[in-house]
């Protein structure tokens, strides 16, 4: 799995969808864009519907609870993470990332644009909230 960095400045769920899926950031906004989602929308970091509906387009279910976070070791993989949680007016917003546990231990992909690093093992830094699981189609 590797990191697709948003160009837009709500775009860490398309990036995250992108990366999850493995498909381009490009192809997730067109998709995005067919489906009535705007990529400017703040609510693509306050809602969990956007993703969803996303990757239900390429047959990846999410739960459709968040779980509270408790430990990295008991993070399921890959797992979509919300992290920079806070609220502003009454209304939660948060920065998507895909936790990862790959050939070379577990990793969290950001789509941060600024990062120099997309690929994070900074775990002490990361301060997820919750997350959602995943379930893939099956092959």
């Amino acid at each position: 799995m590797k990191p697709i960095v948003q160009t837009d400045k709500t775009g860490c769920g398309l990036a995250s969808v992108a990366t999850i899926a493995g498909v381009s950031y490009q192809e997730v906004k067109k998709v995005a864009d067919h489906l009535g989602i705007e990529v400017h929308d703040p609510q693509l970091w306050s809602d969990t519907k956007y993703v969803q509906q996303l990757l239900l387009h390429y047959g990846i279910v999410t739960s459709s609870h968040p779980t509270s976070f408790k430990r990295w070791d008991t993070l399921p993989s890959p797992t979509l993470l919300a992290i920079k949680w806070h609220k502003n007016n009454a209304c939660s917003y948060w920065h998507w990332v895909v936790f990862w546990r790959g050939l070379n231990g577990p990793v969290v992909l950001d789509s941060k644009q600024s990062l120099q690093k997309h690929t994070r093992t900074d775990f002490g830094r990361i301060k997820p909230k919750w997350y959602l699981t995943l379930t893939f189609p099956q092959s």
